[in-house]
This record gives C-alpha cells, sequence and structure tokens, in this order.
C-alpha cells in the first residue's frame, strides 16, 4: 500500500511523523530549509534527523540542535538556543535569549521559554532599560506542557514535569512535578501518582503562611546565615532549590537534617554549600577565555597544556571540553568547522588511531590498541569531536578486527597483579573504540568480542573487593581503584550495564580513601579524587550501601577542591608521587578534569544542577548512545 501524500503543512505541525511519512519533494525541501539556516548569518549547526518548519520564525545567532529535534510551525526561536538530542519545541512556541536543553526535552504548544529580561528602574522608560540574559538551563527527558512561561535565570533539573499553564520563576530540582503560578513543586515524579508524602513540609510552610527562603529557614529550625539572599546578590536570583530541595535529595526532615549533615560532614549545610557552587561556576565562566588563551600558540596554532609546554593532541581536546563545560561553544581561536576538521585529520585512515603531532602512526597492539599516546585519544579524540557534534572520520579498525579469542587471550595476559591501573586503562581504550565504532553505525569488534570482554570481566572480578586486581606494599589500593575507575568508565559505565559486587565495590574505595599516602590535606590530585568518586556514583545506582560516608567524603573533597581554583589559569592536577601527571600548575589538563570532578561530588550530593554545567565528553555521567537499536 502507497504511503499517503501529506502537504508540508501537516509536517509544519506534526514534525513527528516526517521521518517516517514524507516524500522525496518533502525531503527534499526541508534540506533546503536546513541549507538556508546554514548559510544564515547565525552559528547554526543541526543533528541527524533535525526538522525546522518553513513557518517558524528562526533567526539565531547561535542555533544547536541535537539529533532528531525538530522546530515546529510558528515557532518563533532567537538568539543563543543549544538543545540535545531528541527535543521538541511545538508550535507557536517561543525560545528566546540564552536558552540550553539536555537531551528528550518536549516543550508543549504556545509555551515561552524567555533567556532575557528588561530593566525595571523608574528612571527610564521600559523600551530603553538594558537587556540581561542570565539564561535558562532545562536537564534531560523533561517536559513541559502547553502554556507555560519560564523566565530567565531559571533551571530545571533532569527528569521534571511541567503542568500546563505553569509560570516558573525558580530553579527546580531533578524529578519534581510542578505547576501553578508562580509554579510550585508538588511532587517527586518517581512516587506513585496521588500517594500521600509522609511530610509534606512544603505544603505545611505554606499553610502556615511561609514559603520560599523564610519557610526554609523554619523548617531546618534555624537562621540562614546567607542563604538564596546572598546568591541573589551575587547573581540576582534565588538558591537553586534552597532547604527544601536539599531535605529532600538527603531523604531526611527538619533541623534535624540539617544538624546531622553538619555533624557527618563537618560544615555547613547543603544549600550554603550550593551558594559556594554557584559563585565559583560564575567565576570559572568569567574566566574561561583567560585559562584558554594562556594555552593557545598562535605560532603554531595549536593547544598546549600550559605555559612553557609543547602543544599535544589531549591539549586540543581538553580545550573544546573546558570550552563547551563553561561556554556552551567551542574555543573562540579557531571557527568549529576547523575545530572538528583539525580533529578528524589526525586519525590514521589504515588503523583508526591517532598518534601524537609529530609521531608517527601508531601500530596496532596484540590486541588492537597499543600503549602511550594513541591509547588514550582513542578517548579524548572521541570525545572532543563528539562534544562538536560530529564523530571519528573512520573506524577504528585496529580494533574492529579483533577477535574474541584474541582479546580474552590478551585480556589474560595484562598486568593486573602490580599494574592494574595500565590494565584498567587498556580496556578503557578497546572499549571506547568498541563503542565508536558501534556509533559509525558498524560492528564494535570481531562477533562475539565485546561480549567476550564482559564475560571475562564478570568471571574475573573479585568477589571480596569487586575489582580487577590486588593492592600493593608500596601503592596500597592505588593501583586497583584507579584501574577500577578506567575500566568501567569504558565498558560498564559506557554502555550502561551494572557493575558486579557493588557493594564490595564501595567497602574498598572508601577503605582507600583512609589512606593517608594519597589522601592526606595536599596530597590529592585530580586522578585519585576522580578515581574514587566515579565509582562511588556508579555503584549508587544499583545500592545505598553506606550512602552517607560517600557524601559525607564527597562533601569534604568539593569544598577543598573548589579552593583549588586559579584565577584565570584554572585548576592544577595536582602533585603525583612517580612524576607522571602535569603537576601543581594550573593547565587544560587539570581545569578539564577537576571540572568534571566538581561535578560529580556535587551530584552525589545532589547540588550539581547549580553549576549550570554538565559534563558531555570523558566524563560525561551517564552512558553513551551507541546509535545502534
Amino acid at each position: 500500500m502507497n504511503q499517503p501524500s501529506h502537504d508540508a503543512g501537516l509536517f509544519d505541525h506534526c514534525p513527528g511523523l516526517f521521518a517516517g511519512q514524507a516524500s522525496e519533494e518533502q525531503r527534499a525541501a526541508q534540506e533546503q530549509r536546513q541549507k538556508r539556516l546554514l548559510a544564515g548569518p547565525g552559528e547554526v549547526r543541526l543533528g541527524e534527523g533535525c526538522f525546522v518548519a518553513e513557518t517558524a520564525a528562526v533567526h539565531p545567532d547561535v542555533l544547536h540542535l541535537g539529533d532528531r529535534s525538530y522546530v515546529a510551525a510558528h515557532a518563533y526561536v532567537t538568539d543563543a538556543i543549544r538543545t540535545g538530542a531528541d527535543c521538541t519545541v511545538n508550535p507557536f512556541t517561543v525560545v528566546r535569549g540564552t536558552v540550553t536543553l539536555g537531551d528528550g526535552v518536549r516543550i508543549g504548544a504556545h509555551s515561552s521559554l524567555l533567556g532575557f529580561n528588561h530593566g525595571s528602574a523608574p528612571d527610564l522608560p521600559v523600551h530603553r532599560q538594558p537587556v540581561t540574559s542570565r539564561g535558562i538551563t532545562v536537564g534531560d527527558d523533561v517536559w513541559i506542557g502547553s502554556h507555560v512561561v519560564v523566565v530567565d535565570g531559571v533551571t530545571l533539573g533532569d527528569h521534571c514535569v511541567i503542568g500546563a499553564g505553569a509560570v516558573v520563576t525558580k530553579d527546580l530540582p531533578a524529578w519534581s512535578v510542578a505547576a501553578g503560578n508562580p509554579a510550585r513543586r508538588l511532587r517527586d515524579r518517581r512516587e506513585p501518582r496521588g500517594a500521600k508524602r509522609p511530610a509534606d513540609t512544603e505544603a505545611a510552610g505554606e499553610r502556615r503562611g511561609a514559603s520560599g527562603p523564610e519557610a526554609a529557614g523554619g523548617r531546618w529550625g534555624q537562621a540562614r546565615p546567607q542563604g538564596a539572599e546572598g546568591a541573589r546578590e551575587r547573581w540576582g536570583r534565588a538558591g537553586a532549590e534552597g532547604a527544601e530541595g536539599a531535605r529532600e535529595r538527603w531523604g531526611r526532615a527538619g533541623a534535624e537534617g540539617a544538624e546531622g549533615a553538619r555533624e557527618r560532614w563537618g560544615q555547613a549545610r547543603p544549600e550554603a554549600l550550593a551558594e559556594e557552587l554557584r559563585a565559583f561556576a560564575g567565576s570559572a565562566r568569567a574566566q574561561a577565555a583567560d585559562l584558554l588563551d594562556r594555552s593557545w600558540r598562535p605560532d603554531t596554532r595549536r593547544y598546549a597544556d600550559r605555559p612553557g609546554t609543547e602543544p599535544t593532541v589531549r591539549a586540543h581536546c581538553d580545550a573544546v571540553e573546558i570550552a563547551d563545560l563553561l561556554l556552551g561553544d567551542v574555543p573562540a581561536h579557531l571557527p568549529a568547522l576547523e575545530h572538528v576538521e583539525r580533529l578528524r585529520a589526525l586519525q590514521d585512515p589504515v588503523t583508526g588511531l591517532v598518534p601524537e603531532f609529530g609521531a608517527a602512526d601508531p601500530l596496532p597492539g596484540p590486541a588492537g590498541v597499543p600503549d602511550g599516546d594513541p591509547a588514550y585519544h582513542v578517548l579524548c579524540v572521541g570525545y572532543a569531536l563528539d562534544v562538536l557534534g560530529s564523530s571519528f572520520a573512520h573506524p577504528v579498525h585496529a580494533v574492529r578486527t579483533t577477535t574474541a579469542d584474541r582479546l580474552v587471550r590478551h585480556l589474560g595476559e595484562l598486568p593486573w597483579t602490580d599494574r592494574a591501573w595500565h590494565a584498567g586503562a587498556w580496556v578503557d581504550s578497546w572499549a571506547t573504540a568498541a563503542h565508536w565504532n558501534l556509533r559509525g553505525g558498524g560492528e564494535a569488534a570481531a562477533p562475539g568480542a565485546l561480549e567476550a570482554l564482559f564475560g571475562w570481566l564478570h568471571t574475573h572480578a573479585d568477589p571480596w573487593t569487586g575489582m580487577w586486581g590486588s593492592p600493593t606494599r608500596e601503592a596500597g589500593r592505588l593501583q586497583t581503584v584507579n584501574g577500577y575507575y578506567r575500566l568501567t568508565r569504558g565498558s560498564f559505565a559506557q554502555f550502561g550495564l551494572p557493575v558486579p559486587y557493588a557493594e564490595r565495590v564501595i567497602d574498598t574505595v572508601l577503605d582507600h580513601t583512609r589512606d593517608p599516602r594519597h589522601f592526606a590535606p595536599g596530597r590529592e590530585n585530580a586522578c585519585n579524587v576522580l578515581d574514587v568518586i566515579h565509582p562511588l556514583r556508579l555503584c549508587a545506582r544499583q545500592t545505598g550501601h553506606r550512602r552517607e560516608e560517600a557524601r559525607s567524603w564527597a562533601a569534604q573533597q568539593l569544598t577543598a577542591a573548589l579552593r583549588r581554583w586559579h584565577p584565570g589559569q584554572g585548576f592544577g592536577f595536582g602533585p603525583t608521587t612517580d612524576g607522571t601527571g602535569p603537576g601543581r600548575e594550573p593547565g587544560l589538563q587539570g581545569t578539564e578534569m577537576w571540572l568534571a570532578i566538581v561535578w560529580l561530588l556535587a551530584d552525589v550530593l545532589g547540588l550539581a544542577d547549580v553549576l549550570g554545567y554538565r559534563p558531555r565528553g570523558i566524563h560525561r555521567p551517564e552512558p553513551a548512545p551507541t546509535g545502534k537499536a
């Protein structure tokens, strides 16, 4: 039976039908529409499967649409709009100012996201008031109903649902179901609809005639020394969630929650830490251009980690990730297309591997990935290209041809006993190369090899520690824990699979944090902190085992991490005992890693939303899509 013929008006109003029902002529017309946008004055990037209605008024300075996102009929889109994948801007919707959407954001018809504002001082007419823009940030998997208004400066956490007709004037934490004018949080989306909450203190606060920061102060049973008022003074808006959101995150109520948190964490309440995070993020954004400038080499037109060092492939990738985190854009030294072309051109088309600048093309190792720089370049170049909306030009052939037998044999030969980090890093690189091959629409490796990898890992994990490898007399659990992070990052975390023995992993990691050789004050470096918080967060998805101890450690490390920032220069990697790593001087590697670490630490505490950024590269917190069903 022939597909029905539709006029363009149907797809303009119902873009979700376009992929399956459009004719060749209609597809050609849409291609021309997108070409006109790409050739226009703004910076436009359109992912695969996007649709922009002919009747939509799209006049952006910046428009980045993720894969399968669409802008429907009569939408009005201007200024700087960035979306993840599978986002919808439905008919008659207005999106203006600075607006950033995560993946899977659905915006109902006739809604307005207004990421800008006018002043209202009495000494000037309204039409002459200055325009400001703090921006709107929306997390992943958010449903915004019809006729909703979201005002400038608001952050909506992941998984929120905003009821039709709501006017959202304040930040909402993840999983909120909210409605009303002004919108207020009704329940946690994970709760069954209609379930009675054991202590609906938000409603109780409203019945007492109090709300917002004052009600929060009353519920916590103590005064707020700065609270949202201090944040308003610095950022022009109230705190992201206040004490209400903090209490729900920690799963405890009232004054006991704040007091218990203070006793366990040895520091101020969550809302005070949230304010410090917000202040840090604002400063880092303001200084991002300067710290990127100090690593740019105009003579070579390349990036070095820091002044006085040679340009490297990793430095270019770190610059891309930092600019994406702090600026939501590419580093300004090159046009976006040139960043992509330079990174894609580094790959050897024969092996699919990436050498260091000036080095010979690398040869494959016994099971695909060799040691050294090419192994890490599989990660950093691949994810930098992914952040830029592109991908490797060629499959990683060295891995694509790896058979299951060869892989299993090589896994058994890796130095798990005394160099578990090296072994875990190799698994990370191999699994990431397999991931890029899948993303490209091909096969990860020879048939059965990817399954063999996970089978081997499951059968060789130590049930007492949950890890691979053994402690050493010289370094304690350092090699084992750090190797666990690298291994699980590229395998279980990247492919979205549960890890074995999650509770035992948490025990091992928390025991490792008490080793003064690595975690005494002044001895923490980016690798060691990252390699603890990533496993703790990963395993927390499967179990609540020792959750409060993990949060306590995260809070202590977060407070210390924020004080490592060097104004205008970023973060230093930190001291090392073996001479590896870039050391204490601030540079791109330390900055990229610590920015991700700060986010991970804050996320374990339920405070990541206030940062206004979310890692999308090597340290992305969710599984990476494979591009295959």
